[in-house]
């Protein structure tokens, strides 16, 4: 489907009509014909001259006393009376004998005429009857013909698209091959109309693997980079103020202080701790002075909590004597002395997993670059992994307030693994994206409390894929309602169970300054890749301060077991709509597997296991709420029957 910017297709509905009219008829085969066999004929001769030799032996005889007469007369061995006699008898004999042997023949060619009679009739009426077959069978085929033509006219696969005036997409539940297909197929079109895409993977599974091989292979290099391995040419965030650097790295250390609660509401305690990092943060940032490093930063807090040597800071010209001055005169002695210590010291310890942040130069700018991805590596420490992640929310929070209102899904976002970020702060993620009219897709892998309450909150779209925990089932049944029904396709139940279990993917990194040599690097679930160095583009979005670069490669393998080889179509990789629809639209049982599956009720154990790239939408309209079954197979865009 080629969409244009603003139009988001989630997926796939598939909408059942006449029923495939199946293989054409089979054109009749003409039966052995009848004809007149030479053995037969031979037989009825041997026949013949079986039954003759009696007759033929009379001829003779006769003859030869006619001859015998004859010559005993011409002799005068005997009288002319008994000689005319002889002669005669013998005649009359032989005569009679031939008239009999002439009967016979007569007799023998009027069988071998009434058999061809009887043939030329039988294979006359094989014709007639074969005639009339073949024109009943034309008449078959063209009715055939008829059904087939409206079967293959009628739209199987509807686009479900998102309507106007919404600017979010929720998605709860999910595994990582369904993930991998809804990212694709919502991201795939946006790229290929112009929009720009930013990939937020703190899943740790390597969830956009797939869309980086896609827009490789459109000849739109990704931007990617896999943390905290290339934290160092990650420049998001860097060249800020003093106000909003303070600002973005207490939200990060306060959100990933209370990473255990995400998803449930913050306490005032914890805002206020995040006011007065803040307000410690600007008084340090201002004594070090404009765009600092973030390892200035700490070793500042470090001079401030009293840790380590601060000359070891000097040496390494993260701090000059005269910070080391400032820093000490900054706070007065007395009560205040041992708060500021102790919030120096917790800001220190969250923060030190930032310090190699923006530390290279960044490359050149590539202008064809339109795809970012910013993943999280699952063999990195947990912690650290959730500072990264609460960072990159909050900083990207701050890029969009800063941003122009622009078109509508012009440059969407997903955050992917949400569940583990504050739902604070994925309030002003939401804000600020509906503000700066950005799309956003949020994926949480499970729905705790303060998810479930913050759901289609606002013009937002919720999508429910497969919910692993019954709890999370029971309640995304409550809110999709469980008195609806729906028909899963065959197509849709085959391929999702193929995919369970199967799937795997890995991040390859190329992000450098142009014209290096890069060390080889695995990155993700342990499949075999390497790193290079490339031309980057700088840019991030609307914004003008995220640059950098990548290719990736992803080990992608899925086999799919089916009545119409659907193998071929997911072992392929990328190619997911190319290699699919190939197998099916060569395939004269192509309507067999977009048959109606089985039927479901919203219900828990229903969507406890529903395929993988099966979804329910739901999303406000003026008539109500639409709810809709969904498959977010990208490969369905290219079957024939889909209707975009």
């Amino acid at each position: 489907m080629n969409a244009g910017l603003g139009e988001v297709c989630l997926g796939w509905s598939f909408a059942s009509g006449p029923a495939d009219p199946g293989p054409p008829p089979a054109r009749p085969d003409p039966e052995p014909a009848d004809r007149l066999d030479p053995g037969w004929i031979r037989a009825q001769v041997r026949i013949f001259r079986v039954a003759a030799r009696p007759v033929r032996a009379g001829i003779a005889a006769g003859a030869g006393v006619a001859a015998l007469s004859g010559g005993a007369w011409l002799t005068g061995l005997v009288t002319p009376g008994p000689a005319v006699s002889g002669v005669l008898a013998g005649g009359a004999a032989a005569a009679t004998c031939a008239v009999r042997a002439l009967a016979g023949r007569s007799k023998l060619a009027a069988v071998i005429a009434a058999e061809r009679r009887r043939v030329e009739t039988a294979r006359a009426a094989q014709f007639r009857l074969l005639d009339a077959r073949q024109r009943e069978h034309a008449s078959s085929y063209r009715a055939w013909q008829r059904r087939r033509a409206v079967f293959e006219r009628q739209p199987a696969w509807f686009a479900v698209t998102l309507p106007e005036g919404l600017d979010r997409v929720d998605v709860a539940g999910g595994t990582q091959a369904g993930w991998s297909a809804l990212v694709t197929t919502i991201a795939a079109p946006l790229l290929n109309a112009g929009g720009e895409v930013t990939v937020l993977d703190l899943s740790e599974t390597a969830v956009a693997a797939e869309l980086t091989r896609v827009a490789q292979q459109a000849g739109l290099p990704p931007l990617v980079w896999t943390l905290p391995a290339d934290l160092a040419r990650l420049d998001i965030g860097t060249g800020l103020n003093v106000q909003a650097l303070a600002d973005i790295l207490a939200l990060a250390a306060g959100e990933a202080a209370g990473a255990d609660r995400a998803g449930a509401g913050r306490s005032d305690s914890v805002a206020a701790d995040a006011a007065a990092d803040c307000a410690l943060l600007e008084h340090v940032i201002g004594v070090i002075g404009p765009d600092p490093a973030i390892a200035s930063v700490n070793a500042a807090l470090r001079v401030l909590a009293d840790v380590g040597n601060p000359r070891d800071d000097m040496r390494s010209g993260l701090l000059t004597a005269e910070h080391i001055e400032r820093l000490g005169k900054l706070f007065r002695r007395g009560a205040a002395e041992r708060m500021v210590l102790e919030r120096a010291f917790t800001l220190e310890t969250r923060l030190r997993r930032l310090e190699a942040l923006g530390t290279v130069d960044p490359p050149a700018p590539d202008e064809l670059t339109r795809l970012r991805v910013v993943a999280l590596d699952r063999r990195a420490g947990v912690i650290g992994n959730r500072m990264l992640g609460t960072y990159l929310v909050a900083t990207l929070t701050h890029m969009l307030r800063q941003a122009e209102r622009g078109r509508r899904w012009t440059h969407t976002i997903f955050v992917l693994g949400a569940e583990r970020i504050g739902s604070d702060m994925l309030d002003r993620l939401g804000h600020a994206c509906e503000t700066s009219a950005t799309g956003l897709v949020l994926a949480f892998r499970s729905i705790p409390p303060g998810v479930r309450e913050r759901l289609g909150r606002g013009s937002a779209a919720i999508a429910f894929m497969r919910l692993g925990n019954g709890d999370d089932a029971r309640a995304a049944s409550e809110l999709i309602g469980s008195e609806h029904r729906f028909v899963l396709a065959q197509l849709t139940e085959s391929v999702g169970m193929s995919l369970t279990d199967t799937w795997g993917d890995s991040y390859t990194t190329t992000v450098g300054t142009s014209g290096s040599i890069g060390d080889a690097l695995t990155v993700g679930s342990g499949r075999g890749g390497s790193r290079g160095r490339g031309r980057l583009r700088q840019g991030f979005g609307p914004f003008g301060d995220f640059n950098a670069s990548s290719s990736r490669d992803s080990n992608h393998s899925v086999s799919v077991s089916d009545a119409v080889s659907l193998t071929a179509g997911i072992n392929s990789g990328s190619s997911w709509g190319m290699s699919l629809s190939r197998a099916l639209g060569g395939n004269a049982s192509l309507g067999r597997t977009a048959q109606r599956s089985r039927e479901l009720l919203v219900e828990a154990d229903e969507l406890q296991r529903l395929p993988p790239t099966a979804m329910i939408v739901s999303y406000p309209s003026p008539d109500g709420r639409v709810v809709t079954l969904a498959d977010a197979n990208p490969a369905l865009m290219n079957v024939p029957g889909a209707m975009p």
